[in-house]
């Protein structure tokens, strides 16, 4: 792929998305061999695909029995997912970790403004209690790029979370409090404010730790503790290097290279650019792995081509990330 590829993604405008997505998907075709044989044994002509739509999205299971690679390189970082003890976890080779980091920059602050603006706040201890996370690797440089003294990590040290945020407020200081849901449930459990300058951001994952909530049930109960009107969602996850945002309805809105389709769970070659059905994504960031991605998230796209996922696949694995059942 030519010099300045990059730009081309990070800048891609609504109307030119589907032109850049077919050219990277021909990128791919030729210079993925795993991708190259699913497309072949679907026994598509490729030269008659015009759409998206027409495009064949890889299973995101692939990602945990093979090396997902667009041209032959050793990867600078491999993230792997989370799950359990009982599962296999997907793997992500990464060619270039500066590529990640300028998607996921780009997408922070398209949603949210500088990052020197903030004070970055991560409550991720199981994430920060294993290795090769996409989502800690995303939060530490959010942290550093904040430079604010108080930015960091907190694992099960609530007490001084709960002095911490305190502070913060009385400082006025813009904060951002990013947890994974089982965490920021604890800690509001033992913990009431008033948060007005904090936006608490959930990342999903409850991995066995809780009983299980649904979303409203979830968000209903850390406003209530946390004094905020919304709680923020973010949706990514190992086989992705960009994310979605929600401020705060539930509704997730894609950053501009990247793009949810649906398929139907009784034909995935129907897919569709609204409605319910199998979340489909598109990834142009997945520049060197594969960028057309057929998760097991089951949810609704909507006419602004925002979307919500309402669970899971019945036999998908368990997943660190996993989002709740609205």
């Amino acid at each position: 792929m030519k010099a300045g590829f990059s730009d081309k993604i990070f800048n891609v405008s609504k109307n030119g998305f589907e032109h850049l997505a077919l050219e990277i998907f021909h990128f791919q075709y030729q210079q993925n061999e795993l991708y190259k044989l699913y497309v072949d044994a679907l026994k598509v002509n490729v030269q008659k695909i015009r759409t998206i739509n027409q495009i064949p999205f890889l299973p995101i299971s692939f990602f945990k029995t093979h090396e997902i690679k667009t041209s032959s390189f050793d990867a600078e970082i491999i993230f792997e997912s989370s799950g359990t003890t009982q599962t296999i976890n997907s793997k992500h080779h990464v060619k270039n970790g500066s590529f990640y980091k300028q998607s996921f920059i780009k997408g922070f602050e398209k949603f949210y403004g500088k990052i020197e603006n903030w004070c970055i706040i991560g409550l991720l201890p199981s994430y920060l209690e294993r290795k090769n996370s996409s989502l800690i690797a995303m939060v530490d440089e959010l942290i550093k790029l904040s430079n604010h003294p108080k930015s960091g990590f907190y694992l099960y040290e609530h007490e001084r979370l709960y002095e911490t945020l305190k502070q913060l407020e009385n400082e006025g200081q813009q904060t951002m409090l990013i947890g994974v849901t089982f965490a920021l449930l604890d800690f509001a459990e033992k913990y009431q404010l008033q948060l007005k300058n904090t936006i608490a951001m959930e990342t999903g994952g409850m991995k066995g730790r809780r009983e299980e909530l649904t979303r409203l049930e979830t968000h209903d109960f850390l406003k209530k503790r946390l004094g905020v009107n919304v709680i923020h969602s973010e949706y990514g996850m190992t086989e992705l290097l960009s994310q979605a945002y929600s401020k705060g309805d539930g509704k997730f809105e894609c950053v501009p290279w990247m793009k949810t389709l649906v398929r139907n769970e009784d034909d995935p070659f129907d897919v569709r650019e609204q409605g319910s059905g199998i979340i489909n994504i598109i990834d142009l960031a997945n520049i060197y792995s594969c960028s057309f991605i057929a998760t097991d998230d089951v949810g609704n796209i909507f006419d602004d081509g925002t979307f919500e996922i309402s669970g899971r696949l019945d036999n998908s694995d368990l997943r660190g990330c996993s989002l709740l059942v609205v």
